[in-house]
């Protein structure tokens, strides 16, 4: 699949780049023509060995290594003017059974890795535009260290698509890793509206930031924020201090991992089992998860406390979340997303080429 040409200033046009990666196009053709000298070389090389079994019928004087280099030149191009010809009977067998086919050899791969590559060239940019076009309510992740990677298997274990999750990573290694995982991914600088758009950041429902650095996530906010301003943004900090201003650029919610992290290992000093419980949810894909989901109609007017199989934490009506213990979350209404502790539920099915059908190459 088309490999994303990163996008510097003034640079190239970045494209999705979709499970599959490719190399270059232009150390491609540059290896290909090394392997067109290498034949013509070969050539040269019979005809200069075996040079007293050839005529030079223009000027009558032998066949010199520029002669020789002339002769295969336009031999292999197919042009043949005649004026060099083999007279010997065995050179003539060699120019059938082996100069031939390196003529062959030589227009095949010239002509064919130009076509090739152009026609390549061009399903990357329909791919790129068939592709921006059907995204819309999607996911778009920038960063795909680990919370990124976190992230996104939660995502797919609530059942998002594959399909619908775009990574946008600076670094080719989790571009790479994000295609081997059956995701869109951009290489770049999110910061960049040019790339931000290309991932029709405009378009998506969600956006989760979780970088490396406090300054380029409150950043990078303020840029998807301008670009979207409907979307639910949820940014990773490291420094709490750091929260008051990534919320002001636009976060819908901010999570700040070490502050995270350190009240695990404080609920761990103070109880292990604790630590566990705490360690179990948040880890998921097995034990216990925290899930959310609208509330079907048997279970209008119910208690949350009569849901069976799952404890009910909270609900969101209205656009308001009700803890458990609040008055006004006595009752499930319809219309309610209620939010479960339940057992793990399995991986969802790998759909790591979902995606394979905007490869030009499948």
């Amino acid at each position: 699949m088309a490999k994303l040409q990163p996008g510097g200033r003034g640079g190239a046009v970045s494209l999705v780049s979709l499970p599959k990666i490719a190399e270059s196009p232009f150390r491609e053709l540059g290896r290909r023509a090394l392997i067109g000298l290498a034949l013509l070389f070969i050539s040269t090389l019979i005809v200069w060995l075996d040079r007293d079994s050839y005529v030079d019928n223009t000027a009558g004087d032998g066949v010199s290594l520029l002669d020789a280099l002339y002769y295969s030149t336009v031999t292999v191009t197919t042009t043949g003017y005649g004026d060099i010809t083999p007279v010997e009977a065995h050179a003539r067998l060699i120019n059938i059974l082996v100069v031939t086919p390196l003529r062959i050899a030589f227009l095949v791969l010239l002509v064919g890795t130009t076509i090739e590559v152009l026609t390549k060239e061009g399903s990357r940019s329909i791919a790129d535009t068939v592709w921006r076009k059907r995204m819309r309510n999607h996911v778009v992740v920038i960063g795909y260290g680990t919370k990124g990677r976190s992230a996104v298997n939660t995502l797919r274990r609530h059942g998002e698509p594959p399909d619908k999750i775009v990574v946008i990573d600076h670094h080719a290694s989790s571009v790479a890793d994000a295609n081997f995982d059956g995701l869109a991914a951009f290489q770049g600088d999110a910061t960049r509206r040019e790339l931000l758009r290309r991932a029709e950041i405009s378009k998506a429902k969600q956006v989760i930031i979780c970088l490396d650095r406090d300054d380029s996530a409150i950043l990078t906010t303020l840029t998807v924020r301008q670009l979207n301003p409907t979307a639910g943004v949820t940014v990773s900090v490291r420094e709490h201090e750091n929260v008051p201003l990534v919320r002001q650029s636009g976060a819908s919610s901010v999570i700040t991992s070490s502050e995270t992290v350190g009240r695990l290992l404080g609920l761990s000093a103070v109880g292990p089992e604790l630590g566990s419980i705490m360690q179990d949810i948040l880890t998921g894909a097995e034990g216990m998860e925290v899930h959310q989901r609208l509330a079907e109609p048997g279970e209008a007017g119910q208690p949350p406390s009569a849901i069976q199989g799952e404890r009910v934490i909270g609900l969101i009506r209205n656009g308001t979340l009700r803890r458990f213990f609040d008055q006004t979350a006595s009752k499930i209404e319809i219309g309610d997303e209620l939010i479960v502790l339940r057992r793990a539920q399995p991986p969802a099915k790998d759909a790591r080429h979902i995606l394979s059908v905007f490869d030009p190459d499948s």
